[in-house]
This record gives structure tokens, sequence and C-alpha cells, in this order.
């Protein structure tokens, strides 16, 4: 006997397959209605696109306004409005906006303008703002000079962070002069000695108010040390006629030194007839007259700050 087939013949099934396919439901396509509902929508977007067309409209005639319009053009320096200057000339200010002229002060770069000014001198900050609609507002912050700087010729201004002024033609002026300080020199170099100097200088005075009023001429070529040429030392009768001294003070304790030296110099001046220089860089020991005739104060051992009459060096 004859075994079954494992599979049936493809004729087999197909005899068995329905002689039909069964119906799909049909899917229902809903059509959206134009109703009252979605009206407020509707409104919203039709009322946004109409702000939209108005406000592009409104900005490109603005725009052409005041980057084309006569009355916003800058036509001459009375349209610049300066304030705050003493010592800079208005026209240095007015020549740096003369690219400017015929153009809308729209187009007026600010930051540029201000850096171009803070490039003056005696120019230490700028402000520059806009006034619609044609004119431009310049307000500066001067330089604070605090000495004048002897030259090779002449004498100029330097303020505090060694920037080297132009000496005014109107303006007076009451500084010591200060020499060791060359125009050749880097810009923090100078301003490491002016900041030595303005040290010096109030030390000076709040150790003995007015004492820097005394100061005619300091030397700042030596960065170690402080030379100060001092007129009007002493108390005695003969003081205000003496001639002035030239004092070396190093680069620190300037208040002590200075007290040390107007509390004797009459005593120094009694021992050795005539004091033209005094140095006080050595911590025990005071020199006088060290440029021409060595004199030498040596302080006492319970008063470090005060000198004993002194001695003349054979």
């Amino acid at each position: 006997m004859s075994a079954e087939p494992d599979y049936l013949p493809a004729d087999a099934l197909a005899e068995e397959e329905p002689k039909y396919l069964r119906r799909q439901k049909p899917v229902e396509i809903r059509k959206r209605k134009f109703n009252r509902k979605a009206w407020p929508l509707y409104r919203r977007v039709v009322t946004g696109i109409i702000a939209a067309v108005v406000l592009g409209f409104l900005l490109y005639q603005a725009a052409i306004y005041f980057l084309y319009s006569p009355s916003v053009m800058m036509e001459s320096a009375d349209q610049i409005e300066i304030q705050g200057n003493r010592f800079v000339s208005p026209d240095a200010i007015v020549e740096k906006f003369s690219a400017d002229m015929h153009h809308s002060v729209v187009r007026v770069p600010l930051g540029e303008r201000r850096k171009a000014l803070e490039s003056l001198a005696w120019v230490e900050h700028a402000d520059i703002q806009r006034v619609l609609p044609n004119r431009i507002r310049v307000e500066v912050t001067e330089r604070t000079p605090v000495a004048f700087l002897r030259g090779v010729n002449d004498l100029s201004l330097m303020d505090a962070d060694g920037v080297i002024l132009e000496r005014p033609a109107e303006g007076e002026f009451r500084f010591p002069v200060v020499s060791g300080i060359t125009e050749s020199m880097p810009r923090d170099v100078r301003e490491q000695r002016m900041k030595l100097f303005t040290q010096f200088m109030r030390d000076i005075e709040q150790g003995q108010p007015g004492a820097d009023d005394r100061i005619s001429e300091v030397d700042l070529s030596d960065a170690g040390d402080v030379r100060a040429t001092i007129t009007g030392l002493g108390g005695g009768s003969a003081s205000g006629t003496a001639a002035p001294v030239l004092v070396h003070f190093g680069d620190s304790d300037f208040a002590n030194r200075y007290h040390l030296l107007a509390e004797n110099v009459d005593q120094w001046r009694a021992s050795a007839g005539r004091v033209d220089s005094v140095d006080l860089r050595f911590a025990r020991q005071v020199v006088v007259n060290s440029e021409a005739r060595m004199v030498a104060a040596h302080p006492a051992q319970s008063a470090p700050h005060r000198a004993q009459p002194v001695r003349k060096r054979r």
C-alpha cells in the first residue's frame, strides 16, 4: 500500500479557495464645511497679513527717509554739539566727522568715531549720541595733567597715566617739573614712572600738608630712586632764601623720609654751612652733600627717623 503524499497538488488547493472576494467597506471621506465657527480664525489670518504688509511698507518708507531725506543729512559742523572740552580744539573734534558730511546721521558709525576721538591726546573718554533728525552730540572727558614734562626745547604736560599732553595756549597750571621721561619711551614705562611720581606726591602731602608745594622738580630717570628738588626747607629765618636741595628718596617710604628731612635740615645746615643734596635711601644713615662734599648723619638708635647733628668727613 503506497503512502499518501505529504502535500496536495496546486489544483486541489485552488479548488478550495473561495470563488469570490468579500467587498470591503468603503472609507467615508468627510468634507470640511465652510461654517461660521471658522470665521474668527480667517479674520485673524487676514488681519495679520494686512498688518504685516502695512508694517513692511512703513518700515520701508522710514528707511528711505532716514537714509536719504535731506532733513537728516549732516551738512555743516554746526550740527555737531560739543560738550566737556576745555583744552581740546573743537576743530580737532569736528575733523573726526569729516567723512560723515553730506550723509545721514543714521550712517555715522558711533563706535569708530568714539575711538577716533579718544586717539586725541587730551581726550580720555568720549561719548557720542545721535540727536534726530540731523544732529550729533559729543561729550568728552579730558585728561587731568599732574606735572610739567621737561622736553628738549619746551615744557609739555603729562597725566598720571604717562600720556604726554601738548601745553595749551590758555590755562594756568602749577605743577612740579618732571624730567627723565621721553616720548620715545614705551607707554607702559612712562605710566610706571608717573605712578611712582603720584605716589610720592601723595605720600609726602599726607605726611606733612603743604609739602607738595615745595617740590620744584622730580627726576624719574631712575625707577628705583625718586630725586626731588625741594625749595623752602627748614624753619629758620633763612629757609626762604636757602638754595634748593636735591633729595634722593628711593622708591618707597616717602612720608617718613620727608619727615626726617624736614626735621633735621636746619641742624645739617648749622653743621655743614650749606646743604645742596641729601641722600635718604640708606636705612640707618643720611648722606648730606654727596655730590660735592660728603657729610654723614647717623640717626639715633631710639629714634630711627631722627638724625643727629652731622659731622664733616675728611
